[in-house]
């Protein structure tokens, strides 16, 4: 069987079970804090194992791209290097909320491996959770007992907490799991050592291809676990392993999902892929370096997709560090020194075409991008490299932890490789130190996301009514729920209620702010009024952070708010009208540019990520090249002409997703729609698109629109900013006041343009001049400092304080003097607007016949001045805050010359 056919084999046996088959949620997690990635089957059914949200069918089944390559799920080190791990993965899935439990899931996965795809059952191994005193759970024996009537007991497995007690985090539902592994070795090592040895025990022979986790307990913030009124089903199959297993392959590298990209990455790079390579042979970095290859292209691409690009932070970073390590494995082992990843995407949107197509749909798209970010990062390796060259100069046979963690961090250097590179120049690297300095940022980074969260103090269980599009104030709105949360010791209260006017965080939208008043009146301090900071959505609920009015002492000191006890349930809910106001301005505003920049540009422009705030709106779209001035003055103009034909609103609550589809609505590449969703249209022939957000009742509400900026993101993706009413209507009158000064400025002209072109052209002629009048007198100084040099040890030294206003006429005598004076070993000290300066020149034959390096010395000397530098080995400078350390640095330079 294929992989394909393994695949739709699995789907199909579930939905004879009666399982609705849903499509795969986006890799990248919107609305939940705790994750940046999906990285289990279950994460999109998450709500409702909370019982945040209602199940919408009992059964379902599905195959969930996954990326584990962050938290506690992190493979990413061991991808290449084993023959099962991977960033990207399928996760086949089947799950029962409340509905079939042990029995059923126990049953049906041994049918389908045994009797669907012909597992060998002799082979097959299970394991059950075998107890944990010291927590008080009991072994699992319901499913042992059910798994005796298909396998030998002598093949039922007792695992421990760590292997067979499933738990979603620190709190929440949890359960006894049990995992089905298979024995792929030859039939003579099976018969020395028994598989059963082998499970769990990380031989790469034999795994885990099957995970049925049975939940039936939540674990409380205290650690107690509580069973659950309504007991579930969560089950995880790796497409990827089964389809070795089924393939009979002893590699998921050499099954094929994988061996298409591997072929053509061996014929492009001219080496030979070796499955059988081990650590010690000579195509062994080879081989690791095309399954690194083949495996990242397929997490990076998916998830750029999904409406992930490759940034500086977050999940943008971990996106950026997968495709920088495969990058860092082409360039090192594949003799790719230019971009090539980029060239494996056409052919992988083709395997998955009809599986996942976003991928298909957006190819061009992803290639585009990471074609720049390969092109970005060679330069960053070139520079990484110069820069492992400059720290290796010196005298030291020792690479110091701070700049091998500067190499990882800055340049994206691992520290395998800083210590490979070490090797071949024979130094070695002070790995501890930069251990110490990896864990040290790790800290850093943990103590800025740390978040304390309470249990839920429950009033009563329900769903969260929005009715925030026809309501900015309510009456009587109830708490369901609320919990306390400090984050860096400041403390809110997220508050949950039955029905809101609050919209929360969504679509590019920010939340709503505003107040809950309560109906519970103190005759001394008034009613008890909560402030709403914000409002998101997790999970499935609508979360108000909340912190209650300051409290104040008799002498007037300001307090922290705190809750009453007991805690009022009733409240008036009112919203910030005016910023939802212009809010709504802003984000039908973006519907229009959205409409206006397809009609202007073309049909490929897609939104790639957005945000609507009172104050101004960003969108973000495919476009591979900067929008023209024409251009955007065509959208301004026709968002304008829309807004003063005073649209209404077309609002469609509850459209079945297909229908919307196939009236060729349009909707965001990653976002996960419902089989219902809300369309939002502005003209049937001009803006129709999927929206859960708020809007005008017509587009004549806006008022104005103004497109204040235009620039690139990323490769391929091109950002507007702009603004509306009253906002724009201020832009406005502030550029007027600007102009009308410059025109005052200028004694009002009559051709404005004309006199500040004329204005400029006098400018550049006077700095023509000027900079003649300093070549004269850079001149002077070289004949008259070439005088000066001093011979010690060879080395023609010269150490002065210059007195030239610029850093540039500084490096050009510097280099004037290193052609007319020969073994010139130059230091040059200067003030430049109130701020020291420091310039080393040293010529080529010093720097390799005498081992000086600029660069260190510059670095030495700018202590003196308070400051620091760095260069080439010939060409160095520095700057200081410490005008008179210039003397004693100057003076300082001769203790370099050896």
């Amino acid at each position: 069987m294929t992989a394909t056919e393994i695949r739709q084999a699995f789907l199909d046996f579930f939905a004879a079970k009666r399982h609705v088959i849903v499509p795969s949620a986006p890799i990248v997690i919107k609305n939940d804090p705790t994750l940046m990635f999906t990285n289990a089957g279950m994460n999109q059914f998450k709500s409702i194992f909370l019982g945040e949200e209602a199940a919408k069918f009992p059964r379902v089944a599905d195959t969930q791209r996954c990326l584990r390559v962050s938290g506690k799920h992190n493979d990413l080190e061991e991808v290449g290097i084993d023959t099962y791990h991977h960033t990207m993965f399928e996760m086949l899935g089947n799950w029962s909320f409340g509905d079939y439990f042990k029995k059923e899931a126990i049953a049906w996965s041994w049918e389908l491996l045994t009797e669907v795809y012909k597992i060998d059952k002799d082979r097959l191994y299970v394991t059950v959770f075998g107890g944990d005193e010291k927590e008080g759970i009991p072994k699992d024996q319901e499913a042992y007992d059910y798994w005796k009537q298909y396998v030998p007991e002598d093949r039922i497995l007792l695992g421990n907490k760590k292997d067979n007690f499933w738990e979603m985090g620190e709190t929440g539902p949890c359960g006894p799991c049990s995992e089905i592994h298979y024995d792929n070795r030859p039939e003579g090592e099976r018969l020395k050592v028994k598989g059963s040895d082998l499970v769990n025990a990380d031989d790469p022979q034999v795994i885990e291809i099957w995970n049925n986790v049975f939940m039936q307990f939540n674990r409380l913030k205290d650690g107690s676990l509580q069973p659950l009124p309504a007991k579930h089903v969560d089950t995880g199959m790796g497409l990827e392993r089964l389809v070795r297993v089924i393939q009979e392959k002893t590699s998921n590298y050499d099954t094929d999902v994988f061996t298409p990209i591997i072929e053509f990455i061996a014929q492009k790079s001219g080496k030979k892929y070796n499955a059988a390579a081990v650590p010690g042979d000579a195509d062994w970095n080879t081989a690791v370096a095309m399954r690194v290859l083949a495996d990242h292209i397929r997490a990076v691409s998916f998830t750029i997709a999904d409406g992930q690009l490759p940034s500086n932070n977050k999940a943008g970073y971990v996106i950026r560090r997968i495709l920088r390590r495969a990058v860092r494995y082409q360039y090192q082992y594949l003799g790719f020194n230019e971009p090539f990843l980029n060239q494996l995407v056409p052919l992988l949107a083709e395997q998955f075409k009809g599986v996942f197509n976003e991928l298909y749909d957006q190819r061009d798209f992803v290639q585009k991008v990471i074609l720049e970010e390969e092109v970005s990062f060679l330069r960053t390796l070139s520079s990484g490299i110069k820069k492992f060259r400059e720290s290796t100069t010196v005298n030291e046979k020792v690479i110091s932890g701070k700049i091998a963690f500067e190499l990882s961090d800055t340049y994206g250097f691992p520290i395998d490789l800083t210590e490979l590179m070490a090797r071949e120049i024979g130094l070695s690297v002070d790995v501890e130190g930069y251990e110490v300095a990896l864990s040290q940022q790790k800290l850093r980074s943990k103590a800025a996301t740390a978040v304390d969260t309470g249990e839920w103090i429950v009033f009563r269980n329900g769903d969260t009514r929005f009715e925030g599009y026809d309501e900015y104030m309510m009456d009587g709105v109830e708490i369901l729920k609320y919990r306390k949360v400090s984050t860096q010791g400041k403390e809110q209260y997220h508050v949950v209620l039955d029905r809101t006017p609050f919209y929360p965080e969504g679509g590019g939208q920010v939340g709503d702010k505003g107040f809950l008043t309560s109906e519970w009146y103190d005759e001394r301090t008034g009613p008890l009024q909560l402030e709403v900071t914000d409002t998101r959505k997790e999970n499935g609920l609508i979360i108000h952070l909340v912190t209650p009015q300051p409290t104040y002492t008799p002498e007037g000191v300001e307090q922290p708010g705190k809750l009453p006890n007991p805690m009022p349930r009733r409240y008036m809910a009112y919203i910030n009208q005016g910023q939802r106001i212009y809010t709504n301005a802003n984000h039908s505003a973006t519907h229009l540019m959205n409409a206006a920049l397809r009609e202007t540009l073309g049909g490929h422009v897609s939104q790639k990520g957005s945000l609507v705030t009172p104050e101004y709106l960003r969108f973000d779209f495919s476009h591979f090249s900067k929008v023209s001035d024409s251009d955007l003055e065509v959208v301004e103009r026709i968002v304008n002409q829309k807004i003063r034909e005073c649209i209404p609103l077309k609002e469609e609550r509850s459209v079945y997703y297909r229908d919307a589809m196939a009236r060729g609505v349009t909707a965001v590449f990653g976002e996960k729609y419902g089989d219902f969703v809300r369309v939002v249209t502005f003209d049937e022939k001009f803006s129709r698109e999927l929206c859960g957000g708020t809007h005008v009742k017509n587009t004549g509400e806006i008022g104005f629109f103004k497109i204040i900026s235009e620039s690139a993101v990323a490769a391929g993706v091109r950002r507007i900013e702009a603004i509306t009413s009253v906002y724009a209507e201020n832009y406005i009158s502030e550029q007027f006041t600007i102009l009308n000064s410059v025109k005052g400025l200028l004694k009002n002209p009559a051709d404005l343009s004309k006199s500040v072109t004329d204005l400029l052209e006098e400018n550049a002629r006077l700095k023509k001049e000027q900079g003649k009048v300093l070549m004269q007198k850079a001149s002077g100084l070289k004949d008259e400092l070439a005088k000066k040099a001093v011979l010690i040890n060879g080395v023609n030294f010269i150490a002065q304080k210059v007195d030239l206003p610029n850093a540039e006429a500084i490096k050009n005598l510097a280099y004037n003097l290193k052609d007319i004076v020969p073994n010139l070993f130059l230091v040059l000290g200067a003030e430049i607007d109130g701020k020291p300066g420091i310039t080393v020149m040293i010529t080529e034959n010093l720097v390799k016949e005498k081992n000086l390096n600029a660069g260190t010395i510059v670095r030495e000397l700018a202590k003196e001045i308070k400051g620091g530098g760095g260069g080439q080995p010939f060409f160095a400078t520095a700057g200081g805050s410490d005008v008179s350390g210039l003397s004693r640095a100057l003076e300082k330079a001769k203790t370099f010359i050896p």
